[in-house]
């Protein structure tokens, strides 16, 4: 999973026009780094909440500019990991109540 995270967050960066040529999973999503703007930090998080049903709260946004591709995308496919197991969890627990 979090090597398709990774695959999609570069994807979308590189169509947001940043270049992603050498990045790898110890480049900063901020300034020193890809340089994403809270702007565009927060394009980035809407299409990863779109993609993976993920959600970021508002005051995540100073902490995404300080994290790396290696560290987001671990936190995104960890979070749909949660997200997923979740519904199993929920799911299994309607089945049996409905039994």
């Amino acid at each position: 999973m979090r090597a398709e995270v990774r695959a999609f967050v570069v994807e979308q960066l590189a169509d947001m026009n940043y270049d992603v040529e050498g990045l790898d999973d110890d480049t900063t999503l901020g300034p020193a780094g890809v340089d994403l703007e809270s702007l565009a930090l927060a394009d980035l998080s809407v299409r990863v909440e779109d993609r993976y049903g993920v959600t970021f709260a508002d005051d995540e946004s100073e902490q995404l500019a300080l994290m790396t591709v290696g560290e987001f995308t671990t936190m995104v496919a960890d979070r749909v990991a949660e997200t997923t197991s979740g519904a199993a969890t929920s799911g299994a627990a309607a089945t049996s109540d409905e039994a």
